[in-house]
Formats: C-alpha cells, structure tokens, sequence
C-alpha cells in the first residue's frame, strides 16, 4: 500500500499569554493558535492513538509555550510552535497560525509561516 498522507487539524485554540512589543501587551492577552500538521504513514493508521500523531500533545506543548513567559513577536511564537509538530518524525510538513484577537477593536492580528520538514 503507498504512504497515507492526512492534515491534522487544532483549529483556534486560545490561551492567555504574554505576547507584544508594545505596553498594554506586556499583560497576559488571548491569543488564538491553529496548526495543520501535514502527517505521513507507511499505511493505513492502525485504530490507535499510537499509529497517528496525537494532536493531545501538541495542545499541551503550545499551553506550555504560551506559559513559559512573555514572548515579543508572534513571529517567534509560531516558530516555537512548528517546532514542536516536527518534533514527530511523522509530521512532514506544518502551518501554524497565531491571532491576537483583541487588539484592534476593527480588526484581529496575525501571523501565519509553513515549515516543512528536510
């Protein structure tokens, strides 16, 4: 069989983080992070959460991110973040999305990068 190639999707998760360059973002503020994690299996995954990537724990990794303290650009954010998913050998590819929803009252605030994998 040829290799099963599926997006994994974390769609808008918030967090409360410190993230800005500017004064009034030097308190915590939400911040909405997607990720779509481009995923390759030899096979048809097995019906176990060990045959796939589990999107549990890249969750937990970005809660973790966005508690390690204050972080200056979401630039920097979305990088540490792309990091993460590849950290499985699965992941071949990553688009990762950060949102500052509430800093414009007319508009929200993003940054968007895709890595691949070597």
């Amino acid at each position: 069989m040829a290799e099963a190639v599926y997006t994994i999707r974390l769609d808008a998760l918030e967090v409360t983080m410190g993230l800005g360059i500017h004064a009034h973002e030097q308190a915590p503020q939400r911040v909405l992070v997607s990720v779509a994690m481009t995923c390759a299996y030899p096979d048809m995954p097995a019906d176990r959460i060990e045959a796939v990537v589990d999107y549990d724990r890249v969750r937990e990794g970005i809660h973790a991110i966005a508690a390690a303290g204050h972080v200056m650009l979401q630039e920097v954010l979305c990088e540490r973040i792309a990091v993460l998913c590849l950290a499985d050998p699965r992941v071949v590819a990553v688009t990762v999305r950060s949102t500052k929803p509430d800093i414009y009252p007319d508009a929200q605030i993003g940054c968007e990068i895709v890595r691949r994998r070597d």
